[in-house]
């Protein structure tokens, strides 16, 4: 009867460990699509993503490189290095010229294929990955110094 007890035990051990692998797998399934890493044009220039993996690009909307239309062309730069991006949709009111801003999108040769754009909402506020990326840059000095 002992033996009987110990057998079973070992079964739903085992069964429990199979159904915790296959949730576990499941769930990295499920996030491998809906992850979107941050990178800033250095790190895209100093590798680049696979064509057609989609991530968030920020920075700065280059001064002189926005050409509207129903397809909006622009440059987000760190100061350093620049990321052409085209955009087909509605621009938020916000979005302008030496603004910081993030995208969502693919990369697809060499230009970054917007389908979201992201603005800052005030005059004060920069998204604080776009911060980062820019001090590490040496550009962005905080306004409170």
């Amino acid at each position: 009867m002992a033996g009987l007890k110990k057998k079973r035990r070992i079964q739903l051990i085992v069964l429990g460990l199979g159904l915790l692998a296959i949730a576990a797998i499941l769930v990295g399934t499920a996030f491998k699509d809906g992850i979107e890493l941050y990178r800033s044009p250095a790190q895209v220039a100093e590798s680049a993503p696979a064509d057609g993996q989609r991530f968030r690009l920020g920075g700065l909307v280059k001064e002189g490189s926005w050409e509207k239309g129903e397809t909006h062309h622009f440059v987000i730069t760190d100061t350093n290095f620049d990321v052409p991006v085209s955009y087909n949709g509605i621009l938020p009111d916000l979005f302008a010229e030496g603004q910081g801003t993030i995208v969502t999108g693919t990369l697809e040769n060499g230009v970054f294929i917007a389908t979201e754009v992201l603005a800052k909402h005030d005059e004060e506020y920069m998204p604080a990955e776009v911060i980062d990326s820019l001090k590490e840059q040496g550009y962005y000095v905080d306004p409170g110094n």
